[in-house]
Protein backbone atom coordinates (compact mmCIF):
# COMPACT_ATOMS: atom_id res chain seq x y z
CA UNK A 1 0.00 0.00 0.00
CA UNK A 2 1.48 3.36 -1.00
CA UNK A 3 1.59 6.35 1.31
CA UNK A 4 -1.00 8.16 -0.80
CA UNK A 5 -3.59 5.47 -0.15
CA UNK A 6 -3.04 5.34 3.63
CA UNK A 7 -5.33 8.26 4.41
CA UNK A 8 -8.21 6.90 2.31
CA UNK A 9 -7.68 3.42 3.73
CA UNK A 10 -7.67 4.75 7.26
CA UNK A 11 -10.75 6.92 6.81
CA UNK A 12 -12.49 3.97 5.15
CA UNK A 13 -11.64 1.69 8.09
CA UNK A 14 -13.03 4.24 10.55
CA UNK A 15 -16.22 4.86 8.63
CA UNK A 16 -16.92 1.21 7.86
CA UNK A 17 -16.20 0.30 11.49
CA UNK A 18 -18.78 2.79 12.68
CA UNK A 19 -21.31 1.99 9.98
CA UNK A 20 -21.16 5.34 8.20
CA UNK A 21 -21.02 3.90 4.68
CA UNK A 22 -24.44 2.91 3.47
CA UNK A 23 -23.25 3.03 -0.11
CA UNK A 24 -20.10 3.46 -2.13
CA UNK A 25 -21.16 6.92 -3.35
CA UNK A 26 -20.01 8.49 -0.05
CA UNK A 27 -16.71 6.62 -0.26
CA UNK A 28 -16.17 7.77 -3.87
CA UNK A 29 -16.87 11.39 -2.88
CA UNK A 30 -14.48 11.12 0.06
CA UNK A 31 -11.84 9.65 -2.25
CA UNK A 32 -12.10 12.78 -4.41
CA UNK A 33 -12.02 15.03 -1.35
CA UNK A 34 -8.99 13.24 0.07
CA UNK A 35 -7.22 13.44 -3.29
CA UNK A 36 -7.74 17.21 -3.23
CA UNK A 37 -6.52 17.35 0.37
CA UNK A 38 -3.42 15.38 -0.64
CA UNK A 39 -2.74 18.01 -3.29
CA UNK A 40 -3.21 20.77 -0.70
CA UNK A 41 -0.64 19.12 1.56
CA UNK A 42 1.66 18.03 -1.27
CA UNK A 43 1.50 14.48 0.10
CA UNK A 44 3.34 13.06 -2.89
CA UNK A 45 6.52 14.64 -1.53
CA UNK A 46 9.31 12.07 -1.10
CA UNK A 47 9.52 12.46 2.69
CA UNK A 48 5.97 11.11 3.20
CA UNK A 49 7.22 7.52 2.98
CA UNK A 50 9.93 8.07 5.61
CA UNK A 51 9.29 6.02 8.74
CA UNK A 52 6.18 4.26 7.45
CA UNK A 53 2.56 4.99 8.34
CA UNK A 54 1.68 6.96 11.47
CA UNK A 55 -1.87 5.73 12.16
CA UNK A 56 -2.74 2.53 10.29
CA UNK A 57 0.16 0.59 11.78
CA UNK A 58 -1.07 1.43 15.30
CA UNK A 59 -4.44 -0.24 14.68
CA UNK A 60 -2.85 -3.67 14.41
CA UNK A 61 -2.28 -3.91 18.17
CA UNK A 62 -5.83 -2.81 19.07
CA UNK A 63 -7.96 -5.90 18.51
CA UNK A 64 -10.99 -5.62 20.80
CA UNK A 65 -13.93 -3.46 19.73
CA UNK A 66 -13.77 -1.21 22.79
CA UNK A 67 -10.01 -0.86 22.43
CA UNK A 68 -10.39 0.20 18.80
CA UNK A 69 -12.93 2.83 19.79
CA UNK A 70 -10.34 4.35 22.12
CA UNK A 71 -7.52 4.56 19.58
CA UNK A 72 -9.82 5.60 16.73
CA UNK A 73 -11.28 8.34 18.89
CA UNK A 74 -7.82 9.75 19.46
CA UNK A 75 -6.86 9.49 15.80
CA UNK A 76 -10.08 11.16 14.63
CA UNK A 77 -9.41 13.98 17.10
CA UNK A 78 -5.93 14.40 15.65
CA UNK A 79 -7.31 14.62 12.10
CA UNK A 80 -9.85 17.22 13.23
CA UNK A 81 -7.09 19.21 14.92
CA UNK A 82 -5.02 19.08 11.74
CA UNK A 83 -7.95 20.21 9.58
CA UNK A 84 -8.77 23.05 11.97
CA UNK A 85 -5.72 24.91 10.66
CA UNK A 86 -6.57 24.44 6.98
CA UNK A 87 -8.56 26.60 4.58
CA UNK A 88 -12.19 25.83 5.45
CA UNK A 89 -13.44 27.77 2.43
CA UNK A 90 -12.56 24.68 0.37
CA UNK A 91 -15.50 22.32 -0.01
CA UNK A 92 -13.40 19.17 0.26
CA UNK A 93 -11.92 20.30 3.60
CA UNK A 94 -15.39 21.07 4.97
CA UNK A 95 -16.76 17.73 3.78
CA UNK A 96 -13.96 15.67 5.31
CA UNK A 97 -14.20 17.68 8.55
CA UNK A 98 -17.96 17.13 8.72
CA UNK A 99 -17.59 13.37 8.23
CA UNK A 100 -14.88 13.17 10.88
CA UNK A 101 -16.88 15.32 13.29
CA UNK A 102 -19.90 13.03 12.82
CA UNK A 103 -17.70 10.04 13.60
CA UNK A 104 -16.27 11.77 16.65
CA UNK A 105 -19.77 12.26 18.06
CA UNK A 106 -20.19 8.47 18.02
CA UNK A 107 -17.06 8.14 20.19
CA UNK A 108 -18.05 10.01 23.36
CA UNK A 109 -15.84 8.23 25.87
CA UNK A 110 -12.69 7.49 23.89
CA UNK A 111 -10.90 10.74 24.60
CA UNK A 112 -11.58 10.49 28.34
CA UNK A 113 -10.08 7.00 28.39
CA UNK A 114 -7.00 8.13 26.51
CA UNK A 115 -6.58 10.98 29.00
CA UNK A 116 -6.85 8.48 31.87
CA UNK A 117 -4.11 6.34 30.32
CA UNK A 118 -1.90 9.39 29.83
CA UNK A 119 -2.49 10.48 33.44
CA UNK A 120 -1.49 7.01 34.65
CA UNK A 121 1.72 7.10 32.64
CA UNK A 122 2.67 10.39 34.32
CA UNK A 123 2.34 9.08 37.88
CA UNK A 124 5.62 9.26 39.79
CA UNK A 125 5.70 5.79 41.33
CA UNK A 126 8.86 6.71 43.26
CA UNK A 127 6.92 9.36 45.23
CA UNK A 128 6.18 8.07 48.76
CA UNK A 129 2.70 9.66 48.87
CA UNK A 130 1.78 8.03 45.53
CA UNK A 131 3.11 4.70 46.80
CA UNK A 132 0.99 4.96 49.97
CA UNK A 133 -2.13 5.70 47.99
CA UNK A 134 -1.37 2.87 45.59
CA UNK A 135 -0.92 0.38 48.43
CA UNK A 136 -4.25 1.49 49.95
CA UNK A 137 -5.96 0.81 46.61
CA UNK A 138 -4.16 -2.47 45.82
CA UNK A 139 -6.87 -4.80 47.15
CA UNK A 140 -9.62 -2.96 45.21
CA UNK A 141 -7.57 -3.05 42.03
CA UNK A 142 -6.91 -6.78 42.43
CA UNK A 143 -10.64 -7.35 43.00
CA UNK A 144 -11.47 -5.56 39.73
CA UNK A 145 -8.79 -7.55 37.94
CA UNK A 146 -10.18 -10.85 39.22
CA UNK A 147 -13.74 -9.80 38.26
CA UNK A 148 -12.76 -8.88 34.72
CA UNK A 149 -10.60 -11.95 34.16
CA UNK A 150 -13.29 -14.42 35.29
CA UNK A 151 -16.28 -12.66 33.75
CA UNK A 152 -15.67 -13.63 30.08
CA UNK A 153 -15.09 -17.27 31.05
CA UNK A 154 -18.49 -17.43 32.72
CA UNK A 155 -20.19 -15.95 29.67
CA UNK A 156 -18.51 -18.46 27.37
CA UNK A 157 -19.42 -21.45 29.51
CA UNK A 158 -23.04 -20.29 29.80
CA UNK A 159 -23.34 -19.81 26.05
CA UNK A 160 -21.84 -23.25 25.42
CA UNK A 161 -24.47 -24.81 27.68
CA UNK A 162 -27.23 -23.04 25.75
CA UNK A 163 -25.88 -24.24 22.39
CA UNK A 164 -26.08 -27.90 23.44
CA UNK A 165 -29.87 -27.75 23.86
Amino acid sequence: MTCQTYSLFFLSVIMIYFGRFGNSLILAQLQNDIDQLKADFNSSHSDVADGGPIFTEKLINWTESNEKRIILSQIVSMYLEMLQNTDKSKAHVRHISEELYTLKKSLPDGLKKVKDLMDLSKLQMTDLKIQRKAVNELFSVLQKLVETSTSPKRKRSQSQRRCKC
